[in-house]
């Protein structure tokens, strides 16, 4: 699979881009976490909800930006599957990172149990991702509509529909088949859903 659409842009390519670019995992886990924190806990949630989107998305993203300067990743993406089996460990050191902190300087359980649900939905990612190239687009934002119909109400289940959207996108752009997609947004759904459930 390649990363880019081998043909000229169309405008249903050029919406999958701006669909795949602006719900990437990155943005999804910040408005997560700034959501979660500030309605559940207010203005002391949003301080943790930025420090928990600090080390889950701002950092890895800040370490896979170098990796595309030193010219060792080849996108923001990061579509080269050997290549994520750098990228995830990274990406978990730092989600454990934030969660040991948060445990020790007692943080809202909530928010403790998002980010531990973050990190348990990246071990399956990552145990797959030796073999195939697992959608992590779609486990992501899987994952984040389901703790946000835990945490907050059965409507954001609501946002369902947008996984499904990400998904096309990714297919459209041949970055990942309908399979890679659907059981990236099956494990994400079900691996961080059930851990934030039991640890909150």
């Amino acid at each position: 699979m390649t990363t880019e659409a081998t043909t000229a842009p169309t405008s249903r390519t050029i919406w999958a881009r701006r669909v795949t670019d602006g719900v990437e995992p990155k943005n999804v886990i910040i408005a997560m976490c700034l959501l979660m924190g500030t309605v559940s806990h207010g203005w002391t949630g949003l301080a943790w909800a930025a420090f928990a989107a600090l080390f889950a998305a701002v950092i890895p993203t800040m370490f896979i930006q170098r990796g595309i300067r030193k010219g060792t990743l080849e996108d923001r993406h990061v579509g080269h599957r050997q290549r994520r089996l750098t990228v995830i460990p990274f990406i978990m050191g730092s989600v454990a990172t934030s969660f040991a902190v948060m445990l020790w300087l007692d943080a809202p359980a909530d928010l403790t149990a998002m980010v531990l649900a973050m990190f348990a939905s990246l071990v399956p990612i990552l145990v797959i991702t030796v073999w195939w190239k697992v959608s992590v687009h779609t486990a992501v934002a899987a994952g984040a509509v389901v703790c946000l119909g835990i945490a907050l109400g059965p409507l954001w289940l609501l946002l369902a529909p947008l996984v499904a959207v990400i998904g096309w996108s990714r297919v459209v752009l041949r970055d990942h088949t309908t399979a890679q997609t659907v059981v990236g947004a099956a494990v994400g759904a079900l691996t961080a859903g059930l851990t934030f459930w039991a640890a909150r």
